[in-house]
């Protein structure tokens, strides 16, 4: 299954409602779930970016639906990048 890395940044607004209920970020997994999507990894960050999330989806469609999802919220700045294995990636230069 495809496979696409989810980095992301929390607005005012996300860091308010992590800080109230930090429970909220795993119940985003199973939002991310519901959409079509599975989360594999997951993890804070310090720097630009506060998640790191590797996700399969089955498609760029589903992918695109869970991207946009999670960023009309209004909590978070999602940046999605497709992510190939390096077996994957050799593959595409033979």
């Amino acid at each position: 299954m495809p496979t696409y890395i989810l980095l992301s940044t929390l607005s005012s607004q996300g860091v308010q409602t992590l800080k109230s209920n930090p429970d909220r970020l795993r119940e985003v997994n199973s939002d991310v779930e519901e959409l079509g999507a599975k989360v594999l990894h997951q993890w804070a960050c310090l720097g630009p970016f506060d998640f790191v999330n590797v996700v399969e989806a089955p498609d760029i469609e589903t992918i695109s639906r869970v991207s946009v999802a999670l960023a009309a919220r209004g909590s978070t700045k999602v940046q999605t990048l497709p992510a190939l294995t390096i077996d994957e990636f050799l593959a595409t230069l033979s």
